[in-house]
């Protein structure tokens, strides 16, 4: 294990994940929930994370994918991730209303925050993705790594939301959304020689 690598994927997990970027959101949650339980959606987001990195290729072998096939896909995906964190606009929507759900605090915190906001289709994608550059155990530091970000943050998101300000906010997102892009760039000129070895 390298400490660089874990780096590396932790600043790639913590742009795609954008849970500072996604304080509005979590504050939208919050008002219709009444209350979120931080604990609670961070160890789920966190499980489904583990899972996907742990029964991901599982999964791709199953279906006759290789892992460098499904980064070079991913890496597709966090490109227009990145372009909508850059550019202000909005290419993917989730269903973050849970119609249907019950008013339970507790479900809110599983259904939308825990997923799809805290760990949507893009975590998941990326967190298969990695496997084509860095080891398991990497990836799960990087994970739990972010997992401490993520309750910090939940347990504190009116005082950063107040410290930044909504254009300090929009300027973080923004920063992180042209570092991903180079991430995502850097991910597909990797993978794709192997698909085109010639």
């Amino acid at each position: 294990m390298e400490i660089t690598h874990v780096l590396k994927a932790f600043l790639v997990l913590f742009a795609v994940i954008d849970i500072i970027g996604g304080i509005p959101v979590i504050l939208q949650v919050r008002e219709k929930a009444g209350k979120i339980y931080p604990a609670r959606a961070t160890i789920v987001s966190g499980s489904i994370m583990i899972v996907f990195l742990y029964l991901g290729e599982t999964i791709l072998s199953f279906l006759g994918i290789d892992v460098n096939s499904f980064a070079v896909a991913g890496s597709l995906v966090l490109f227009f991730i990145a372009l909508e964190m850059t550019l202000g606009i909005r290419l993917f929507k989730e269903d973050t209303s849970a119609p249907g759900l019950s008013e339970d605090p507790k479900v809110y915190s599983i259904v939308p925050l825990a997923f799809p906001v805290i760990a949507g289709s893009g975590t998941i994608t990326t967190v298969l993705s990695l496997r084509a550059e860095f080891t398991r155990p990497e990836i799960l530091v990087a994970i739990i790594l972010n997992m401490v970000v993520v309750v910090t943050v939940l347990l504190l998101t009116n005082r950063i939301e107040r410290m930044l300000g909504r254009v300090g906010l929009i300027v973080l997102r923004k920063a992180f959304g042209v570092i991903l892009l180079a991430i995502s760039v850097k991910l597909f000129a990797g993978n794709i020689t192997y698909l085109f070895p010639g």
